[in-house]
């Protein structure tokens, strides 16, 4: 899977901001530094960067970049030698692209903390933790206790097992009694629809029974308590309820598992939060997509549950994460890409935004209220009901039954009792049924996706405010839901097919400038019809195009449009209104600005983001590959490599549907022998073929020889290799979330794992540059990713995680980074690449950066206090 991200390699910014500190005028003024004799300071600093550069000595008015041939990983190991100086005041990235000289560097620090001295950081921290001293103390599970916990959590899935089995049996049973198509639709909705409404109800009964009611506490993972938690979890993120997000009835279902929430709340986010009782949600709130409230979270080896409280007409932006113990007033705004740590509180009426959050002036609720009551809701609601129990639910449970019996030669065929297991027809028929469906779908997906969702398109107005829960926010629904199959954008990404198939479903990209990786393969919107990019412009994975605003009774769709000869990292939320234009450099997870002047020809980074310069030397080296006749031999060789990379995505994939199909039909053959016993079979096989299988394709494809770092033109066949290694499946994986059987599946695809990891959620992008150390904590929603991509040059390193450390919700880990044994990276943080981050340190914010604990924030007006690093408050914006 791709996960291409911005490389923030910088040349010099202009340094006049560095005038207010230092009140000589402008540092690069060479004629007045030259008779400005070094400090002790300045000197010491020029020791440590020539021995990360390999040269005998620097000049204290050398741009670090320009002048000096640096890098960003070259910069954080010389960020990362002045923290082990106790005579230095520490140094963040963010200080290296402010300040890219010696002398400007030395200057903004020691002006603007004099007393910055040994050891103690230059960097003002965010907000304490609410959470008891002890949950700092790293917990350990012993090998017997780990592997107690996952033998009972297969139990529990085997159990499971055996019920859905045995109500399946009964209920199909019951539909073949049927005497006609409408006597078997009937018992198919019937048996559906008490099967749907079990479903639901009983996570909700066995939360009661487990739990009770949840509090704020802490407790070991891989213990009984962690074990009802779990399957709790389980239960609530398997629930069929999520297909409701977005829906009234979503809102009730929360009500029933102890969630306070008041009327009129809209929950778009499909991240359930788990401990439900925690959560307080006032009348009118928004909650958007993509966002984090789980009201729990993994620390040093234990689970700690807070509250989540959130008053009326509060507004959550997309890609946002709510740590436990942190509130919002009546009013209350929080942006799109922030986060609020725990202790943090947004007074009523205040608007923040950032990781953490700070105070901002920036509106992010722009879409005027309509008409939408308490009878719209309730009639929207029930017409839901109605789809799933008159249609969808007839057709998924007796669908298949009423092809096999009225079709005849299907029936003759497939039915049960007509082939032994161990009979050539068997396998012939799975062969023929597994053909006709999987890649019968591929051809009617496509047709369906560039035609269905252009028509009801024509219904949804750009510009135009509408109330929600009627018939144009169905429509504007179902045109989100059919074209955002993820499996086209990863059929296609990746690729130069990948432009033809954006413009089938919508978008409009002007004159495409081919480069054959224009797009990645996660790219996501709200209505493609109304998306733009600009010529030139190359986008990473993770892209979501906000082009719908939500109040808690409207909605509207609005173009968005990214400018031309732009470069997209990872994971960004790009809204309508964003004051970007062309030529942008815009950093993986940055918060894309909606104030203030449009920027053009720089890059952007961070949250708040401020600019870097667009691009350096490095990315530069492999330009003569993309221009003139070069280019286009390397594009047609690209793309015979990757048709031929489809190809093994598409037989992958329909080969894993072929042996899924066998084991379906010997299940009907062997049922009227061995009843309900062949679909527990079937479910336990299932969970078991399904990641051997795709482990042993990713080992295939690379040889079962390991990754290496590199430094490469996209043009490079290496580069294609290795986007083939994103197209292998992986989503399988968050099935095996918070078990101890995810760890053997890192260890199978390469990853240099630890004993006793938490994994509740984290994903790896290359599996064999990772290292993890023992009784690590990794939280849902983070990601290590060990490559980047910007514009024509790929790189790739290893990171290594030490023993004993914890990744919060959310947070991402560039590649060449090494986090020393016991440290902590706060929820919601980009450490970017080649970071160094001492043992037993805290790490967080947007770039990352070292914290300590300060006092909680209160209803200090400022925010600036709650900031990692941003010691001047400039942030782009």
């Amino acid at each position: 899977m791709l996960e291409r991200s911005a490389d923030y390699l910088t040349s010099a910014p202009d340094e006049s901001s560095v005038a207010e500190h230092r009140k000589k005028g402008p540092t690069d003024n060479t004629s007045q530094s030259e008779n400005i004799q070094p400090t002790e300071t300045e000197r010491k600093f020029a020791e440590v960067l020539a021995a990360v550069v390999c040269v005998e000595q620097v000049s204290v008015d050398s741009n670090f970049f320009n002048d000096l041939g640096g890098n960003s990983l070259v910069m954080a190991q010389f960020c990362a030698r002045v923290r082990k100086r106790t005579d230095l005041p520490s140094v963040s990235m963010k200080d290296i692209y402010r300040y890219p000289t010696i002398r400007s560097l030395a200057t903004a620090l020691v002006d603007t903390y004099p007393g910055v001295g040994a050891g103690t950081g230059a960097t003002p921290a965010p907000v304490s933790s609410q959470v008891p001293a002890s949950s700092e103390e790293m917990t350990r599970a012993g090998t017997l206790q780990y592997t107690l916990c996952g033998t009972l959590q297969f139990l529990l899935f085997l159990g499971y097992s055996f019920l859905v089995a045995m109500l399946t049996a009964r209920g199909y049973a019951w539909i073949s009694a049927g005497s006609n198509l409408v006597d078997v639709y009937i018992r198919s909705a019937v048996f559906g629809g008490a099967a749907f409404v079990s479903a639901c109800t009983f996570p909700i009964a066995a939360k009661w029974i487990l739990v009770g009611r949840w509090k704020p506490r802490a407790f070991p993972v891989w213990g009984l308590t962690y074990l009802r938690f779990w399957t709790v979890k389980v239960l609530l993120h398997a629930n069929p309820m999520v297909f409701f997000i977005g829906n009234p009835l979503y809102v009730l279902y929360l009500r029933a598992l102890g969630a306070r929430i008041g009327r009129g709340v809209t929950i778009l986010s499909r991240n359930v939060p788990v401990c439900s009782d925690l959560l307080t949600i006032g009348a009118g709130t928004v909650i958007r997509k993509d966002s984090f409230f789980p009201c729990y979270r993994a620390h040093a080896g234990r689970i700690q549950t807070g509250p989540v409280t959130l008053g009326r007409d509060v507004f959550i932006g997309e890609k946002t994460v709510l740590d436990i113990d942190t509130s919002m007033g009546d009013g209350a705004q929080l942006g799109h890409t922030s986060s609020l740590y725990s202790g943090q509180t947004v007074p009523d009426g205040q608007r923040w935004h950032g990781s953490p959050a700070q105070r901002t002036e920036v509106d992010y609720v722009r879409i005027p209220p309509a008409r939408c009551g308490p009878l719209r809701r309730a009639g929207f609601g029930l017409a839901a009901l109605g789809q799933m129990f008159f249609l969808f639910v007839p057709l998924a449970v007796g669908g298949l039954y009423m092809l096999l019996t009225e079709v005849p030669a299907l029936s003759k065929r497939l039915g049960p009792g007509t082939a032994g297991i161990a009979s050539p027809e068997l396998y012939v028929d799975a062969l023929l049924v597994s053909c006709v469906l999987f890649f019968g779908l591929v051809v009617v997906g496509v047709a369906v996706l560039f035609t269905v969702p252009r028509l009801l398109n024509r219904v949804v107005k750009p510009d135009r405010v509408y109330p929600l829960y009627g018939f144009h926010y169905s429509t504007h629904r179902a045109i989100a839901r059919i074209t955002n199959v993820k499996f086209f954008t990863w059929l296609f990404g990746d690729s130069s097919y990948i432009v033809h198939y954006l413009r089938g479903l919508g978008y409009d990209l002007s004159r495409v400038e081919q480069t054959g990786s224009n797009f990645g393969t996660e790219v996501q919107h709200e209505n493609p019809y109304l998306c733009s990019v600009g010529s030139g412009t190359m986008v990473a994975d993770g892209l979501s195009i906000v082009n719908a605003d939500f109040s808690s009774t409207s909605f509207r769709v609005s173009r968005a449009t990214i400018g031309q000869h732009n470069f997209l990292g990872n994971n960004i939320a790009y809204p309508s209104g964003a004051k970007t234009g062309d030529n942008c450099l815009l950093a993986t997870k940055v918060m894309i600005p909606l104030d203030g002047e449009v920027r053009e020809g720089v890059g952007l980074l961070g949250s708040p983001c401020f600019e870097i310069p667009r691009s350096v030397e490095r990315d530069l080296r492999f330009d003569d590959m993309r221009t003139g006749s070069e280019l286009r031999r390397n594009l047609a060789a690209k793309n015979r490599y990757n048709i031929r990379s489809m190809i093994l995505f598409l037989l992958v994939r329909w080969l894993y549907f072929f042996v899924l199909t066998l084991l379906a039909l010997a299940n009907i053959d062997l049922y009227d022998s061995f009843g309900h016993v062949p679909i527990v079979v079937f479910l336990v096989l299932t969970l078991v073929f399904t990641p051997l299988y795709f482990v042993l394709v990713e080992r295939a494809i690379v040889a079962f020889r390991g990754l290496r770092p590199q430094l490469c033109s996209i043009y490079d066949p290496y580069f294609w290799w290795h986007e083939r290694l994103w197209k292998v499946p992986d989503h399988y994986l968050n099935v095996f979330n918070g078990t101890p059987f995810k760890n053997v599946i890192w260890r199978l695809l390469g990853v240099r794992l630890g004993s006793r990891v938490f994994d509740d959620g984290c994903y790896l992008t290359e599996r064999m540059l990772t290292t993890i150390g023992d009784d690590c904590t990794l939280n849902a929603g983070s990601k290590i990713q060990c490559h980047s991509q910007e514009d024509g040059t790929f790189k790739s390193d290893r990171s290594t995680i030490g023993d004993g450390c914890t990744l919060g919700v959310g947070s991402h880990v560039h590649y060449g980074v090494t986090m020393g044994d016991g440290s902590v990276l706060a929820p919601d943080s980009f450490l970017m690449k080649g970071e160094e981050v001492p043992q037993h340190a805290r790490w967080g914010g947007n770039p990352a950066t070292e914290t300590r604990d300060a006092p909680a924030p209160g209803n200090d007006d400022s925010g600036a206090a709650l900031v990692c690093g941003d010691r001047h408050a400039g942030h782009g914006e």
